[in-house]
């Protein structure tokens, strides 16, 4: 049976000047999204990422003391490629997030911290597209991601923090989710592709340590990309679900 043929894909607003990355995992930004981030950093915009654990949990090979410098120096190396200068390691523990208020509370000072007009995050659906199951930490982090957007801007949610010195922040216009089955929002990223690939490439250790032995980063990632593309009449382009903080947005 011939399949429906699907929406094009809205462009992404980009009239703002800093963004804030808040995902589960080193890498993960890097399986998808950095496209689009090098894309932003070019037009001269901020974007911060916060990873909520450091990924020790992810070789098999390595105990997780061993992983944890590993892979947080692959995360450092590989956010430079497109322009990210500022990584934070919330240092949660990997594999066994669990959603709450202790990571919503980790999440909102982050974003007092940074101060965003966006937040990116991953998919927390239960599935990626094409149906494949997702992962428990990315299903904890975009869901508390979501909640402390609204968290930071309230003065007496996580009031401790206020107290400390955190004003409440509540400019984050829209949350970005990378990667989700609902996506109906792109950018154009055929300029700034290599720069994505370059990006996940920059994770050897742990795509060696995954022993993918002929995974190729530019054909995956040209996989999802080009299926963006055909929806925005573009070679390459990343899809987002855009959820909205206010009605006029």
């Amino acid at each position: 049976m011939e399949q429906p043929p699907q929406t094009p894909l809205t462009p992404l607003d980009e009239d703002w000047t800093r963004a804030l990355a808040v995902v589960a995992h080193p890498d993960d930004m890097e399986f998808g999204a950095a496209a689009a981030v090098a894309r932003w950093t070019g037009q001269g915009k901020t974007v911060v990422y916060v990873m909520v654990t450091s990924g020790e949990a992810g070789i098999d090979g390595l105990a997780p003391d061993e992983a944890r410098g590993v892979r947080e120096a692959e995360q450092v190396a590989s956010a430079a490629i497109v322009g990210v200068d500022e990584v934070e390691f919330l240092g949660l523990p990997d594999g066994v997030l669990e959603y709450g208020l202790p990571l919503r509370a980790a999440v909102a000072a982050a974003i007092r911290r940074h101060r965003p007009e966006v937040v990116i995050t991953g998919n927390y659906r239960e599935t990626f597209p094409g149906g494949m199951l997702n992962q428990a930490d990315h299903i904890a982090t975009g869901r508390a991601v979501v909640d402390a957007v609204r968290d930071a801007g309230n003065r007496w949610v996580f009031h401790d923090q206020v107290e400390a010195g955190l004003e409440p922040w509540g400019g984050v216009r829209q949350v970005w989710v990378a990667g989700s089955p609902d996506a109906a929002h792109g950018v154009d990223v055929t300029g700034t592709f290599e720069a994505g690939v370059a990006s996940l490439r920059a994770h050897a250790a742990y795509i060696a340590g995954l022993g993918w032995e002929h995974f190729d980063p530019s054909e995956f990632l040209a996989t999802m990309s080009r299926a963006g593309g055909t929806r925005m009449g573009v070679e390459h382009a990343t899809s987002f679900e855009v959820l909205r903080m206010g009605w006029d947005d």
